[in-house]
């Protein structure tokens, strides 16, 4: 399964890129999964519902299927944070995966990165960002492009991994 990544600083338009590169080659006919890294605590259920029931009795895992979706929610009860390689393993195959996040993981990535932020770049410090799509134009060893220029960003992602 390919892999490409999207990291950037707290506001740095990491979701808002992942969204339009997800439009874009889904557009473009590929089938394109997301992985995202969340630094806080999270829950995609809700207090009362009968899946939130099961988790909060002490389920390891609960499945909520129905006709349109379905979801499988792992609590980790105290177990270490799953790396990457194993979460990627759970995932169905695809033609690319996009991962907002892990920023210290060895994968190919994109910085995203606005001006407003004040936040250096991570691109000098980390050889596995190959390229910056910032709001400015930083001067960098590195192909630097136009936070908004989805189609050109999406090229450039599906170049370096072959499709």
């Amino acid at each position: 399964m390919r892999l490409y990544g999207i990291v950037g600083w707290k506001n740095s338009g990491k979701t808002g890129l992942m969204e339009r590169l997800v439009t874009e080659m889904t557009g473009r006919g590929l089938s394109v999964s997301t992985l995202k890294h969340a630094h806080h605590s999270f829950d995609v259920d809700q207090p009362g519902k009968d899946s939130y029931r099961h988790r909060h009795a002490g389920a390891s895992e609960v499945l909520l299927a129905s006709a349109n979706r379905w979801v499988l929610m792992n609590e980790l009860r105290g177990a270490p944070e799953p790396a990457l390689p194993e979460l990627l393993d759970r995932l169905s195959p695809v033609d690319l995966v996009l991962v907002e996040g892990y920023k210290r993981d060895s994968h190919p990535k994109v910085e995203a990165h606005r001006a407003a932020t004040g936040k250096a770049l991570i691109a000098p410090g980390d050889p596995s960002v190959r390229a910056v799509a910032s709001d400015a134009h930083p001067t960098i060893d590195r192909p630097v492009f136009c936070l908004d220029d989805t189609a050109v960003i999406a090229d450039f992602i599906l170049r370096e991994v072959g499709l």
